[in-house]
């Protein structure tokens, strides 16, 4: 009898992981100290053990040095000025962008804990089925010294979410 329950409880265990949609795929480790979970981490410049400073280290005005850059084209959401391609800088923020300081203050925000903020909605995962609008969004170039290259839309409920969670760098739509 322990060993058919041992058996159903795997059973059952097995199905309920199967819902449940996969984490978002983590970033390689070692990740720059920007995404460190303590703020302190930019208090100061980083070294390796022994070695010369990392691509982190910070300038005097304490902001990492990088050259986050992104290129983002986006269509079809019903506003014009929001349609278009511009560019997005980091670390220091610039570009053609309208909001780059806030823009790259998501990403920022969003690539905590070694998330990465383009990465697809998981196979598999279950959404709703909501149409948000025809917009599009291509984002290419180089965040946190590794290439991106991510597609964007509004067709389901979890398309809708990525979009939503990397607003102001997509632009927000009412759809």
């Amino acid at each position: 009898m322990p060993l058919r329950r041992l058996v159903l409880a795997t059973a059952v265990t097995a199905a309920a992981m199967a819902s449940v949609p996969a984490a978002a795929t983590p970033l390689p480790d070692p990740l720059p100290a920007r995404y460190a979970p303590d703020a302190a981490a930019h208090s100061r410049p980083t070294t390796a053990p022994g070695g010369p400073a990392t691509t982190d280290q910070l300038t005097t005005a304490g902001r990492p040095t990088t050259t986050d850059h992104l290129v983002v084209t986006v269509s079809g959401t019903g506003i014009r000025a929001h349609d278009g391609t511009y560019t997005v800088d980091c670390h220091p923020s610039g570009g053609t962008h309208t909001a780059a300081g806030a823009a790259c203050d998501r990403l920022d925000e969003v690539a905590r804990w070694g998330r990465d903020p383009f990465a697809p909605v998981p196979r598999g995962t279950h959404c709703t089925m909501q149409y948000g609008g025809p917009a599009t969004a291509r984002v290419v170039g180089v965040w946190s010294g590794r290439p991106v290259s991510a597609r964007f839309s509004r067709a389901d409920g979890c398309e809708i979410a990525r979009w939503n969670r990397l607003v102001p760098l997509l632009p927000a739509t009412h759809a």
